[in-house]
């Protein structure tokens, strides 16, 4: 890690301490059923690997790959699909994956979206939030940490597709994405 460019966050042993409360917390609330688990391509892959080995309660998995960000640090506040689930959700319960959630709109959307398949029930879990960079009303229902309004990597986040590995999550020095304007 090139402790110049960022500043690490929360590290590996924080991160996995946290996936294994939500993952216990999650498979206490779906005791009993089974739940089909949607990760958002691509940052979510990393929590939503860890993750999963942590929730006790038969699954699925599955992908959608969501695009409002391109090389920018923030949302262009418009969504388009890359990839769309490959199983019906219809009358299932979904728990949306999410890395983090900034502005709130592409999850909204992502919610909504789902929505009109009929579920039985949408979650949401996320590893990270950032409430006061919200412009819209969602609120997930498993959240890892709460962080300030700072552009982070790692642990499957990325600026320019660049620093998901760390294994840490980590502030991107502004250095690093002031250069590129």
């Amino acid at each position: 890690m090139d402790l110049l460019q960022v500043e690490v966050l929360f590290n590996r042993e924080q991160l996995h301490q946290k996936v294994v409360e939500m993952g216990q917390k999650i498979s206490e609330d779906y005791r009993g059923r089974e739940l089909l688990v949607v990760g958002i391509l691509k940052g979510a892959f990393v929590f939503m690997a860890d993750l999963i080995r942590e929730i006790d309660v038969p699954m699925e998995l599955d992908f959608m790959d969501v695009s409002s960000y391109g090389l920018s640090t923030s949302s262009s506040g418009e969504v388009r699909i890359v990839k769309d689930l490959e199983y019906s959700i219809k009358d299932r319960d979904v728990l949306i994956v999410e890395d983090i959630i900034d502005t709130g709109l592409t999850l909204k959307y992502i919610v909504e979206n789902l929505k009109t398949r009929n579920p039985r029930s949408v979650k949401i879990a996320c590893l990270l939030d950032k409430p006061t960079r919200r412009k819209t009303e969602i609120f997930p229902d498993y959240v890892g940490f709460s962080i300030p309004d700072k552009f982070v990597v790692g642990y499957g986040l990325d600026y320019a597709e660049q620093y998901r590995h760390y294994p840490a999550v980590c502030i991107l020095k502004p250095a690093v994405y002031e250069k590129s304007r």
